[in-house]
Parts: C-alpha cells; sequence; structure tokens
C-alpha cells in the first residue's frame, strides 16, 4: 500500500467513519481506531474539548490532511468575514483549487488533486496553476491540460459511479473542463459523512 493510500485509511480508522464514503475504507470491515490497541482501546465519551477537537480533525483530514498552519489561516479569514463564520470557512475550503478538481472528478480523491496540481496537469482560466491552495472565485474555469487527458487516473475517475458533481461546479466531460458556479453552503457539499464546521469554530474561538 503507498504511503498516501495508507494515510488517508488511517483518518478513517482514526474517525472511525468513511469520511469520503469509499467501498475500499477498511472503516466497512473494522471500524476500531489504528494502533496496536485499536481493537481493544476503550471508547469513553467525549468532551465538549474533545468533539471539538475531533471535528477540526475530521475537517482538515477531509481535504487532504491541510497543515494545521494552513488550517488555522483558513479559520482566521472566515472569522473576518461578514456572516456565519462555519459557512464561511466551508467555503473557503471548497475554493480551493484542489477541491474544486476533486469535486469535478478529474480524480478519484483529495490526496490524488493536491499531487495532480503539483505536478502541473491544470491550467485555471488557461494560465498554468500548480498550487493547490490557489483560491478560486466564481466564474473561474480549470481544465485539464491536453496532454494529461488520456491518464488512466483521470479517465477511472470521470467513469466512477461512487460520486457525483455537485450543482456549483459545472463540468463538461468532453473538453474536461469545470466552472466554479459559486461559493457553496454546507448544505451544498456532498460530504459522505456529517461535517460540524460549528464545533471547529467553537475549538477555535474557545
Amino acid at each position: 500500500m503507498s504511503k498516501r493510500h495508507s494515510a488517508k485509511y488511517k483518518i478513517d480508522r482514526r474517525m472511525g467513519e468513511n469520511i469520503w464514503g469509499r467501498p475500499k475504507s477498511p472503516v466497512n470491515k473494522r471500524s476500531y481506531k489504528p494502533g496496536q490497541h485499536g481493537a481493544t482501546a476503550r471508547g469513553g465519551k467525549l468532551s465538549d474539548f474533545g468533539l471539538q477537537l475531533r471535528a477540526k480533525q475530521k475537517l482538515k483530514g477531509y481535504y487532504g490532511s491541510i497543515s494545521e498552519k494552513q488550517f488555522s489561516s483558513l479559520y482566521e479569514e472566515a472569522d473576518r468575514l461578514k456572516g456565519n463564520t462555519a459557512e464561511n470557512l466551508i467555503g473557503l475550503l471548497e475554493s480551493r483549487l484542489d477541491a474544486l478538481v476533486y469535486r469535478a472528478k478529474f480524480v478519484p480523491t483529495v490526496f490524488a488533486a493536491r499531487q495532480f496540481v503539483n505536478h502541473g496537469h491544470v491550467t485555471v482560466n488557461g494560465k498554468k496553476a500548480n498550487i493547490p491552495s490557489y483560491r478560486l472565485r466564481p466564474g473561474d474555469v480549470v481544465q485539464i491540460k491536453e496532454k494529461s487527458r488520456t491518464m488512466a487516473l483521470v479517465l477511472e475517475a470521470l467513469q466512477s459511479p461512487e460520486r457525483d458533481v455537485p450543482e456549483y461546479v459545472d463540468m463538461d466531460p468532453s473538453t474536461m473542463k469545470a466552472t466554479f458556479v459559486r461559493i457553496p453552503e454546507l448544505s451544498d457539499v456532498p460530504y459522505a459523512a456529517q461535517m460540524e464546521p460549528n464545533l471547529v469554530v467553537e475549538y477555535y474561538a474557545s
């Protein structure tokens, strides 16, 4: 198993749920935590802080284990914006270039999306873009470079029935082009597991 696969499966097992909804997640067979004593460890009731920390770890892990520095910076920006901080945080996370590449089904996982962008396989509005955290604005067009459109990774992801492209992304499979239509709200985002950004806000605000 590759290091990347091992990392994402470990997140699933640590959270005790299949956060991406993948059929191959080990949580589908064993829900206990990873590690030597995972199967026998006692769960216990989490404190309020424990629930907040878990919500933060789950949301951060979902987007490919964003670094704590990046994630806390996103929270601070969400808090400065007008409106609901929890909703703002989700909007900022979904505005990332790697998130759009994943939502458009150009690749099978968020981890693959980060690597795909890093390796220079996409453009934004016709210009080279290789920074996964690049902030998209409504109307921005992301397209796979012509030489990358026949990659097995891409073709398999596009044909996969596991997930659908959400309404805030307009994807044209014939040109492998995706338009970021609008910044979504929490209810728009097709999370396979329940996300609780309100608890994330409480974690940073406490």
